[in-house]
C-alpha cells in the first residue's frame, strides 16, 4: 500500500520572545507541513518541555498536528502521561500524535540522576508502559500488574477525541524494538541503533541502504505476522535542498556528510535541487515504504518539496 506523503517540521528554537515562537509555529502550518514535532531531552542545552510546547503549538494553530518525537519512557509515569496526552487531545480537537521511546541519551540520565538501566530493561519497561497507556485509552477500568508498573481499577479520563486513542509512533534501531513497534504502533519510525547512548560514527554506519532495508524487512515481517500494516516514518539526518542550502546544522549531520560514498544510497541523505529531491523521495517511498518524513529544520529550503509532494 502506497501512503501519501506527510511531512514533519521540528519545533522552532525558543528565543526571548514567546510570541515569535508562536508565529514560527504558525509559519510551519502555513508552509503545508502536516505536523510539528518536539523532542524530549534534559541536558545538552535542550530548552523545551515537550508536552507544554505541544500544548502551546496546538493553541497557536488550527490544523497543525503536534507530535512528541519522542518522549523518553523513563522520565514520566505512564498513568500521568496518559492523562496529559488525553487532555491535550481534547483541547486540540484531536491533533495529538504520540511518539514514545525507551530512552537513549546517556547525558540526560547522568545530568538528572536517573539510573540508566541496560537496553533490554528499558525496552521491557517501555513495553509495560505501552500496555498501561493502551489500557487506559480503552473502555473499561484498567488493572495491570507488571514488573515495573502496577495499576488498580483505574478509569482513563478524559476520553480523547481520536478513537480509540491518539496515533502512536514507536521508533527504534534494533530488531526487538522495531518488531515491538510493528506489532503495536500506528507509525513505525526506523532509525539507527544508539547502543552507546550518543550519536556517533557507529550510528552513522547503521544507516547504510543495506541496513535500512534490513530494518524495514524486520518491520514488515513482524507486522504481517500480527495482521497489521503500519505507516513507516523516517528521519533524513542530512538534508540539503538547492544550491544555496545551508551547511549541516548538527554534529550528527556533519558526520553524515563526511561519510561520503558509504551512505551514497542511504535514505538518510537527501542532497540535490528540488526536482532531484522530489524524485529521490518518491524512490525512497517505493523502495522502503517511508511516507511520513522528517527532513530537518531548513523550512524555507524544504517548502518546495512539501508543496510538491504533501498528500500525493
Amino acid at each position: 500500500m502506497t501512503r501519501p506523503f506527510r511531512f514533519i517540521a521540528p519545533a522552532p528554537r525558543l528565543g526571548t520572545d514567546p510570541a515569535a515562537w508562536r508565529a514560527e509555529v504558525r509559519r510551519i502550518e502555513d508552509l503545508g507541513f502536516t505536523t510539528m514535532s518536539i523532542g524530549d531531552h534534559l541536558s545538552s542545552g535542550w530548552v523545551l518541555e515537550p508536552l507544554t510546547a505541544m500544548t502551546v503549538a496546538a493553541e497557536a494553530t488550527t490544523s497543525l498536528r503536534v507530535l512528541s518525537l519522542a518522549l523518553a519512557n523513563d522520565y514520566r509515569h505512564p498513568v500521568l502521561l496518559h492523562k496529559a496526552l488525553a487532555t491535550l487531545d481534547v483541547f486540540s480537537g484531536g491533533r495529538v500524535e504520540v511518539g514514545i521511546g525507551a530512552g537513549w541519551m546517556a547525558a540526560d540520565y547522568t545530568a538528572a540522576g536517573i539510573p540508566m538501566a541496560r537496553p533490554g530493561v528499558r525496552i521491557d519497561r517501555r513495553e509495560e508502559a505501552l500496555a498501561v497507556r493502551t489500557g487506559l485509552f480503552g473502555p473499561a477500568p484498567l488493572t495491570f500488574a507488571g514488573e515495573h508498573y502496577r495499576v488498580q481499577d483505574l478509569t482513563g479520563l478524559p476520553r480523547p477525541v481520536q478513537a480509540p486513542r491518539p496515533p502512536l509512533l514507536v521508533g527504534g534501531g534494533g530488531r526487538r524494538m522495531l518488531e515491538l513497534a510493528a506489532r503495536t504502533a500506528d507509525v513505525v519510525g526506523v532509525h539507527c541503533t544508539l547502543r552507546s547512548g550518543v550519536q556517533d560514527s557507529e550510528a552513522v554506519a547503521d544507516l547504510t541502504a543495506e541496513r535500512v532495508a534490513e530494518k524495514v524487512g524486520w518491520v514488515r515481517e513482524a507486522a504481517a505476522a500480527a495482521g497489521r500494516d503500519p505507516e513507516l516514518q523516517f528521519s533524513v539526518y542530512h538534508s540539503r535542498v538547492g544550491r544555496d542550502a545551508p551547511a549541516p546544522s548538527s554534529s550528527f549531520a556533519a558526520l553524515m556528510a563526511a561519510a561520503g560514498d558509504t551512505l551514497a544510497d542511504s535514505p538518510a541523505v537527501l542532497v540535490g535541487d528540488v526536482d532531484e529531491c522530489v524524485d529521490r523521495l518518491q524512490e525512497v517511498r517505493e523502495r522502503y515504504g517511508f511516507s511520513y518524513l522528517n527532513l530537518g529544520a531548513d523550512l524555507d529550503g524544504l517548502a518546495p518539496l512539501v508543496a510538491r509532494l504533501a498528500g500525493t
